[in-house]
């Protein structure tokens, strides 16, 4: 039995790897467009992100986590709280890191590339033990 769930894991963890593909080229798409448009680089990387998490709660919910994403109720509205929480955290790793860079001299492009890698890692590990864990019936 042991053996099947790793299995699962692993296969949620590729399909929240899709998703956040998927996130991703909704915040880099406007991370991108938001620096042509001159706009500096932590408030784009900031609305990039932000535009990026609704993307996610949506691949989220139906593609990784449809098994544990709450039925309704204010379980449900805990859920999207936490979901927002682990995307807040993200949302200040991604600025920081991007700002942080900029403010460095470092192509803010980069920064951002840094940055998803560390957020990728850090709400993932919010949102899989946490966020979407199994429901223990009692």
């Amino acid at each position: 039995m042991g053996a099947y769930f790793d299995r699962l894991r692993d296969i949620r963890f590729l399909r929240y790897l899709f998703a956040s593909v998927g996130a991703l080229a909704v915040d880099m798409g406007s991370f991108l467009l938001l620096l042509s448009a001159h706009v500096t680089a932590a408030p784009a990387s900031a609305a990039g992100y932000s535009l990026g998490i609704l993307a996610h709660w949506m691949l989220s919910s139906r593609a990784v986590f449809a098994d544990s994403v709450a039925a309704g109720g204010n379980a449900r509205h805990m859920q999207k709280a936490g979901f927002v929480g682990s995307a807040l955290l993200g949302l200040l790793l991604t600025t920081m890191i991007v700002g942080a860079g900029d403010a460095a001299g470092i192509d803010p492009r980069l920064a951002k590339v840094a940055a998803i890698g560390v957020s990728f890692i850090a709400t993932w590990i919010v949102r899989s033990r946490f966020v979407f864990r199994a429901r223990t019936v009692t």
